[in-house]
């Protein structure tokens, strides 16, 4: 158990054998990815997670208006909306994202940020009823981040869905409570892209996991899952 403070938090991905996770040169067929949403669904999550780099085909590309806020904005936590069935979070430190609304599908999408976006970004993501929490003054902290969207959100199961550096630092935070994996048959052999966790160069915040169950799959993926020794 984690806790009420927090979402339980569960890091669902599907991998090669070598543990990379960028699927694009793979060719996959569409019954892997059904697979993928299949597994997902069984968990029957409040929200799911990802960065700004992967976010940015479902948030559109708005125009950020230029002009100067007449006010200087606090920074505290904007809630555009707290009775969503689902919510869509990216982590956006910097404020990039260009949301055209702030919804993607049926699901309010909430951003999150450091103080140190602009007031404009934070006028523009007001304009849009995107929500947005602080996770800091300048970096993110993620049981901080969590707890908030326990609190404002009523958010109870999270799939984590990141690239390996999200990933990583939820590992390195020992925040996560289950890690689901599709297994693809594919051996990617690639040097130099994200693998499932990348947390530090060097010695990594090694964590030791018990084998809750295994399954195979259509496509011939191997769905395992762990949970923290702890």
């Amino acid at each position: 158990m984690n806790g009420a403070k927090r979402p339980y938090v569960v890091c669902h991905m599907v991998p090669s054998l070598d543990g990379r996770i960028v699927t694009t040169s793979w060719k996959l067929p569409p019954r892997v990815l059904a697979e993928y949403e299949r597994t997902a669904a069984t968990f029957n999550a409040d929200a799911w997670m990802i960065g700004r780099i992967s976010m940015e085909p479902y948030a559109g590309k708005a125009r950020v208006p230029s002009r100067k806020v007449p006010h200087p904005i606090p920074r505290t936590d904007f809630i555009a909306r707290r009775d969503a069935d689902s919510y869509a979070i990216a982590l956006d430190p910097s404020g990039k994202l260009t949301w055209k609304s702030g919804s993607i599908d049926e699901e309010h999408v909430i951003t999150v940020l450091t103080e140190q976006v602009s007031d404009g970004y934070l006028a523009f993501l007001q304009s849009k009823g995107v929500s947005y929490v602080f996770g800091g003054k300048t970096d993110l902290n993620l049981k901080r981040v969590l707890e908030k969207l326990r609190k404002e959100f009523g958010i109870q199961r999270l799939l984590l869905e990141g690239g390996g550096k999200i990933n990583g630092s939820f590992l390195a935070a020992d925040l996560i409570d289950e890690l689901s994996v599709l297994v693809a048959p594919i051996a990617d052999g690639a040097i130099g892209t994200p693998s499932l966790f990348d947390a530090k160069e060097g010695k990594g915040p090694a964590r030791h996991l018990k084998l809750v169950s295994f399954e195979k799959r259509t496509g011939d993926l191997l769905w395992l899952r762990y949970k923290p020794k702890r």
